[in-house]
């Protein structure tokens, strides 16, 4: 029995209501006897009573069958949530919205996919292949439409999700038949503690795999490497390993371009990557890698067909989004390299780099950045994190704290050469300057643009 029976007609909470709060409440309605809705801001809740919610009460807790939280809503770290710790002390699960959409799946498959940088590409990718190949798919989850408002279509379609560490935290009943894990570095620690818990709720993604699940999980970063070993202890998978830079033993890797399948034993060429012009750079030949396996996982699609679909992949906005090329210039938008680890792997993609960077700085510097410095002919450094930048590299480029972007693009024109690569790859959060990366993004585009 999945969740959403087992709430029929009791009172149910939703905590946090955000767009994938608020879409809990629509699927609770009319199923759960009371929607009771909890969230630090009235403005929210009074949107949820115009769905058909109540007001919720600490008090009230005890009364729940199960608390739905939505994925902001800190868990352990830096402490529980009040209404979290409530819920606790009365005994009341907590769930999150896919628990929920595990009850309407019946039998289609599902692609879930994870990881610190890279799963947005990797799960527009694998959705363009199966669409754009004649196979019924769906996406949602940490991209696109809440798990809750997606539509599923028919019953033979794959449901493709992003699953962020916040999300996998929370599910406790989500069927994974194709588990894709891209990579792993330092993120989010103010949410989990510190990387091993961070990479603990990551590793939540292979707990619920159905029977035959395969992991497809990438192997450029020792943490990776590790859990694909501990996965291989359990058993309970078929491995995939995927490289955007060799050959793994049994996998699928991109060599100097060219995509080699050997995950049946023997060993394939299937297409050179070089040219597609939205897969850039050995990142991004890792995600077309975990694509192309995940893909051939499930069964149906022929090797050629899925590199086919490759090269008209359109790329997803804000991810080495090549805004213009103007006067020999290349301006690119990479705003949601939020950590260093991601601007690390958009620097490598480019040759005569002037970099924009800065933001909100997360734990852990910038030195990590000092080897990807070969190709950075200027660094231009925004926000908060603009002093700490320039002293974690100095002596290794020549940094300019100009301050906003606006300035860093005004400064980007004077000073780009033909042949130059513009790239904003901030290595920070947004929070600082703008409302999110997106926010950001924009408004590099329209500077640019203008």
């Amino acid at each position: 029995m999945g969740w959403m029976e087992r709430i029929a007609g009791a009172d149910v909470g939703v905590l946090g209501l955000g767009r994938s709060g608020l879409a809990a409440v629509r699927a609770l309605a009319g199923r759960a006897k009371r929607v009771v809705a909890f969230d630090d801001d009235p403005a929210q809740i009074g949107q949820a009573v115009a769905l058909g919610a109540v007001p919720g009460d600490v008090s009230a807790i005890g009364g729940l069958a199960a608390l739905v939280v939505s994925p902001g809503v800190p868990l352990t770290h830096p402490a529980p949530h009040p209404v979290v710790r409530a819920a606790a002390e009365a005994g009341v699960p907590h769930i999150a919205d896919l628990d929920l959409l595990a009850g309407r799946l019946g039998e289609r498959r599902v692609v879930g996919i994870t990881g610190t940088n890279g799963k947005s590409t990797t799960t527009a990718l694998i959705h363009h292949i199966l669409t754009g190949s004649g196979r019924a798919a769906v996406m949602g989850g940490n991209i696109g439409v809440p798990v809750l408002d997606m539509d599923l279509g028919p019953a033979d379609a794959v449901v493709v999700l992003e699953l962020s560490s916040y999300q996998l935290d929370l599910i406790q009943d989500l069927p994974i038949d194709i588990a894709v894990w891209t990579n792993i570095s330092p993120d989010h620690l103010d949410r989990h503690g510190d990387l091993a818990g961070y990479v603990r709720a990551k590793e939540k993604l292979f707990r619920h795999g159905r029977g035959h699940a395969t992991a497809v999980i990438g192997v450029d970063d020792q943490e990776s490497r590790q859990v694909l070993a501990r996965l291989a202890g359990q058993g309970t998978h078929r491995i995939v390993p995927v490289s955007g830079g060799q050959m793994p033993g049994g996998g699928v890797g991109v060599v100097e371009g060219r995509l080699i399948d050997a995950s049946d034993k023997t060993s394939r060429f299937v297409a050179d990557l070089s040219d597609v012009p939205t897969l850039r750079g050995r990142h991004n030949h890792q995600n077309a890698a975990a694509a192309y396996a995940a893909v051939r996982a499930l069964g149906g699609i022929a090797p050629r067909q899925v590199t086919e679909r490759m090269f008209d992949f359109p790329g997803l906005p804000h991810r080495m989004e090549e805004v213009a090329l103007r006067d020999g210039v290349r301006w690119v938008n990479d705003s949601k390299a939020t950590n260093p680890d991601a601007a690390r792997r958009s620097l490598c993609a480019f040759d005569q780099i002037v970099w924009i960077a800065g933001g909100r700085p997360k734990p852990g510097g910038f030195r990590s950045l000092a080897p990807a410095m070969a190709n950075v002919r200027a660094a231009l450094l925004i926000g908060e994190a603009a002093d700490a930048i320039a002293a974690d590299l100095a002596g290794v480029v020549s940094c300019r704290n100009v301050g906003t972007l606006e300035e860093a693009v005004a400064a980007a024109r004077e000073i780009a050469a033909p042949g130059t690569t513009v790239l904003l790859a901030p290595a920070c959060a947004s929070f600082d300057q703008f409302r999110d990366y997106e926010a950001r993004g924009a408004r590099f585009r329209d500077l640019v643009k203008g």
